[in-house]
């Protein structure tokens, strides 16, 4: 593994390893609320295992922007509903599955345009570790409720709250919001999700503490 494995307690690597001791294609879960820490970790995951590993973030399944205000879903962004959760279903199947030879391509949430590219990850059939990470991979409603069986194991990634909304906000800003309004859409948008998320909880594999 690369120097990038301080990036991650040994607590997760030597779990992770556990996992990919079996053999085969694992695919690595990683949920919780809105700015938990999920993307942070699955990518020091990723950089500690070097060419092992691949991530494909749940992200890449929002609906356009354009469809979302002909849905008039614009002004929730971020909700199960605004996201295509049967297309996500579908690819993971195809990931699971992993056949020889073949690399399935992965859509990418892209935050400078705030819309998703289709087809920005590769992820090669000899890759052995997948590790997806969102917000309602452990919703059990819908196209969602698949999405666990789906899954070799799911983390469910938590830490301070507060800090978890300050870090939402500064990323708000960061894409152009101004300060009241990206305090305005934690509270209002991202706040709600993250109280259905945190419901979810005890259907994880295991949790871990990002402080």
């Amino acid at each position: 593994m690369s120097s990038s494995r301080n990036r991650v307690s040994p607590e997760v690597l030597v779990r992770a390893e556990r996992l990919l001791a079996a053999g085969g294609r694992v695919l690595l879960g990683l949920a919780g609320a809105p700015g938990a820490g999920k993307s942070t970790l699955a990518q020091g995951l990723a950089e500690a295992f070097g060419g092992r590993a691949v991530v494909v973030p749940m992200d890449g399944f929002h609906l356009a922007n354009t469809e979302l205000a002909r849905l008039g879903r614009a002004g929730r962004k971020g909700a199960p509903d605004t996201f295509d959760a049967a297309g996500y279903v579908s690819l993971l199947g195809r990931l699971r599955a992993a056949r020889a030879g073949e690399t399935v391509h992965a859509p990418e949430y892209r935050r400078e345009i705030e819309d998703a590219v289709a087809g920005a990850i590769g992820v090669p059939a000899e890759v052995p570790l997948v590790i997806t990470e969102g917000n309602y991979l452990l919703l059990d409603d819908g196209p969602w409720a698949e999405v666990r069986g789906l899954l070799t194991e799911c983390w469910y990634v938590e830490g301070d709250d507060a800090v978890r909304r300050a870090r939402l906000a500064a990323r708000h800003e960061r894409f152009g919001r101004s300060p009241e309004a990206a305090r305005a859409w934690v509270q209002s948008t991202d706040e709600p999700n993250a109280r259905r998320i945190e419901a979810t909880r005890a259907r994880a594999d295991w949790v871990v503490r990002i402080d």
